[in-house]
Parts: structure tokens; sequence; C-alpha cells
């Protein structure tokens, strides 16, 4: 599966955005699906997934409560919703996808540049 990731930019803390992972190739619904972001001089991390179907998320302590991961079948696109961004938010995202609930992501994206200024 090939993966495009859209949405980045540059917002004010407070500010909401929303980003897109546009898959193609092999059938969308058979991948877990997440979103991890790369800070300057970090490693990078986990911020959120979904399974399969769509109904079942995970987040890092450090999002919840203020991103929405969620996917659309009928486009092959998953989503995450950020709100009340944070400077500390600030990261290139990347989107990532796996076939097996146990299993590494195999599958990223190119990455998308979001910058929260305060």
């Amino acid at each position: 599966v090939q993966l495009q990731a859209s949405g980045g930019g540059l917002v004010q803390a407070g500010d909401s955005l929303r980003l897109s992972c546009a898959a193609s190739g092999r059938t969308f619904t058979n991948y877990i699906m997440a979103w991890f972001r790369q800070a300057p001089g970090k490693e990078r991390e986990f911020v959120a997934s979904v399974r399969r179907s769509g109904g079942s998320t995970n987040y890092a302590d450090s999002v919840k409560g203020r991103f929405t991961i969620s996917r659309d079948k009928a486009k092959n696109t998953v989503y995450l919703q950020m709100n009340s961004l944070k400077t500390e938010d600030t990261a290139v995202y990347y989107c990532a996808a796996k076939l097996l609930t146990r299993a590494e992501y195999q599958h990223w994206g190119q990455g998308t540049l979001v910058t929260v200024s305060s």
C-alpha cells in the first residue's frame, strides 16, 4: 500500500488542523493505520492508531482528548483531527500502515510538517 500524507501547515497555539493520509494499492481495509510524529532533535513517536474496522482507536497520552483519528473506507483515507494545538505538537507527521496487530508498521508516507507557533 502506498501512503500520501497532506494537510500540514503553520498554525497558532490553540488552533485546529486536520491531516489526511490517502492510501492506494492494496485493500485499505486490511490495514491497521496510524500516525506518528518526529519533532526536531527527537525520536519518532506514536500518536494514534485505528483498527481495520475503524471502531477501535488508541492514542498517546500527550494527545488524548485533543486529537482524533478516523478512517473513511470509501475514500481510502485516514484522518488526524488535531484540536487545541500546542507548540510541542510541532513535528513532521507520518502516516503508517500494517497488516498484523503485533507487527511493526511496514508502510510509511512521506510526512507532512506541522508547525505550531506561540
